[in-house]
């Protein structure tokens, strides 16, 4: 693995407005092609395959907290388990996930897993796409993603109801409208008739018993770029059990499960020393850890509330408004360094298919929010 500093393609603004891409820069910079991390083919390869392998552990890891009924650690209200357990055990349609891990030493270190809202999907699958044609169209770049997903949603048609297909996000958020709307575009190439509704618009129908768009039609089959936890901590969330539909909601609320932070010390106590996967404890069992560690958040976003523990001392923090739900603390691995680089490598999984990889980079220990979206290539 190497980085890589270039120039810029020239007006590299208005070539990547001209895709759909209006969030490049935000406060700061946010897609940035002045670099790239170049790859080898045995380096994909190892990643390719942890993806796959990781994946596997998730699923059996979801079974298990089933079977064991362990949600509260997941701090999972009482009364949505039985939607949980109903679309797992129904096979719920699910689209992707996104596996975030530090590459260093050539061993993939899983550091979570995003499986309900991953964003960075349209900046990983197209974005970086057209920047690989205009810089060397004769390099591969570890991307199938769009067709992964087109043929995934092709699939799932049979699975789900011969019906309009709902696509929601949260208003003036413009990186959820265009994820969003990206998926929307991959199920109208696989032949899907859809409908985009925002999440503030949704209503419900307390006559009709089911959830309804702005026309007052019926939403039977619904992608969401919203968290469950946010939803059914809404009064509103709670018609989901109400629904007479039994609306497909996509990602599945099994997924709630994945995309909780308390899956990491599950998947480390059924798969202990695991050469992908870092210590990971509840804080009845931190002390294994010692004095090294990082202390997360069970729900928190674009790294707010991260702790990094060195030999007992704080050398990396960020706050925020994550927490209440409780911590997890994990074995300290510090990300590989490039000149006051950290670059995290978010493996996809779409389809149940290792897909590709988006790279984000900090000058930071902790990835946040103001990270850089940088591209890649094999060589």
């Amino acid at each position: 693995m190497k980085r890589h500093k270039i120039n810029p393609r020239e007006n590299w603004q208005e070539k990547v407005e001209k895709i759909g891409f209006g969030f490049h820069t935000a406060d700061s910079l946010y897609w940035d092609e002045s670099v790239y991390y170049e790859f080898s083919m045995e380096e994909i390869h190892t990643i390719e395959k942890a993806t796959y392998k990781l994946w596997d552990k998730c699923l059996e890891a979801v079974q298990y907290v089933i079977d064991c009924k362990l949600y509260k650690k997941f701090h999972i209200p009482e009364w949505f388990i039985p939607h949980i357990e109903e679309t797992w055990n129904n096979d719920a349609p699910a689209i992707y996930g996104r596996f975030d891990f530090s590459l260093k030493n050539g061993v993939p270190k899983l550091l979570e897993f995003n499986a309900d809202t991953p964003t960075s999907l349209f900046e990983a699958a197209v974005v970086q796409w057209y920047w690989l044609q205009d810089f060397d169209s004769s390099k591969d770049q570890f991307n199938s993603m769009h067709e992964k997903l087109v043929e995934y949603w092709k699939y799932l048609k049979k699975y789900l109801y011969d019906y309009t297909l709902h696509f929601t996000c949260v208003k003036d958020n413009l990186e959820d409208l265009t994820t969003t709307e990206y998926l929307r575009d991959c199920a109208i190439q696989a032949g899907f008739t859809t409908n985009f509704v925002f999440v503030e618009d949704i209503g419900w129908s307390s006559e009709r018993k089911e959830f309804v768009d702005l026309n007052n039609y019926s939403i039977k089959n619904i992608f969401k770029l919203y968290p469950y936890e946010w939803l059914v901590n809404e009064d509103f969330g709670k018609n989901i059990i109400l629904d007479k539909n039994k609306t497909y909601w996509i990602e599945p609320s099994w997924k709630m499960l994945l995309s909780n932070k308390a899956i990491l010390p599950i998947l480390w106590s059924l798969n202990k020393y695991d050469e992908n996967l870092l210590a990971s404890y509840f804080d009845d069992e931190k002390f294994m850890l010692e004095n090294s560690y990082v202390k997360k958040p069970l729900l928190s976003r674009e790294g707010a509330n991260i702790s990094i523990v060195k030999n007992g001392e704080v050398i990396s923090e960020t706050d925020g408004e994550y927490g209440e739900e409780g911590f997890i603390y994990q074995e300290l691995c510090e990300l590989p360094e490039f000149n006051n680089n950290y670059p995290v490598i978010g493996s996809w999984v779409i389809g149940q298919e290792a897909a590709g990889i988006g790279i984000r980079e900090s000058d930071l220990l902790i990835t946040g929010n103001l990270s850089r979206f940088v591209p890649h290539l094999i060589d």
